[in-house]
C-alpha cells in the first residue's frame, strides 16, 4: 500500500514538471520604474537591487530550484503577491496618496525589520538588511515621501489607507 501510495506521489511530482509559472523577468527596463521619476541614489538602488526587486520589481533572479515544481509554482505566487503589494518598476504609476502610503510602509518596513521576509531571509542571507542598509533604504522612503505632495484629502495626520 504505502509503496503505491509513492509511486502516485513520484507520478504527480513527475507531471508537476510539465506546468510553469511565467518567470518574472522584464524584456526592458520599465519607463513606469521609480528611478524614472523620483531620485534613487546609487546606494539606494543597490540596498533595493539585493533586498527588495526579486519580489517587488519586474526581474526576479531566480535559483536554480525555481524550476523544480511545486517550489517554482510557490515562489511565483510570493512574487506576484509582493508586486502587488509594492512593485518598483511600475511606481510612477500609482496616485500621489498611494505612492505616499508605499514609502510610508517601505520606511516602515525596513526600520521595524519585517522586510525582507524572513521566508525569504533563510535561503538569501545576502539580503538581509544591515541596521545601516535599513537606515538609508528608511531614511530614503521618508524624505521621498515627503516630496511628494500630500493629496487635498490626506489631512494631516490621518494615514491614507489606498493599496
Amino acid at each position: 500500500m504505502i509503496r503505491k501510495i509513492l509511486l502516485a506521489l513520484l507520478v504527480v511530482l513527475v507531471i508537476l514538471q510539465f506546468f510553469r509559472p511565467e518567470k518574472n523577468i522584464a524584456a526592458a527596463a520599465s519607463p513606469n520604474a521609480i528611478g524614472t521619476k523620483y531620485a534613487v541614489p546609487a546606494e539606494v538602488q543597490s540596498i533595493l537591487k539585493k533586498s527588495c526587486n526579486d519580489c517587488h520589481s519586474n526581474t526576479t533572479e531566480y535559483p536554480w530550484y525555481a524550476n523544480v515544481q511545486p517550489v517554482g509554482l510557490w515562489l511565483n505566487h510570493h512574487i506576484e503577491e509582493g508586486k502587488g503589494e509594492l512593485n518598483f518598476d511600475e511606481f510612477t504609476t500609482y496616485s500621489p496618496k498611494k505612492a505616499r502610503h508605499k514609502l510610508e510602509e517601505v520606511h516602515e518596513a525596513v526600520t521595524e525589520g519585517w522586510m525582507p521576509l524572513d521566508s525569504y531571509l533563510w535561503i538569501h542571507h545576502d539580503s538581509k538588511l544591515t541596521p545601516e542598509e535599513a537606515k538609508v533604504l528608511g531614511d530614503w522612503a521618508k524624505n521621498l515621501r515627503e516630496s511628494i505632495p500630500a493629496p487635498a484629502d490626506e489631512k494631516e495626520g490621518e494615514h491614507p489607507h489606498e493599496h
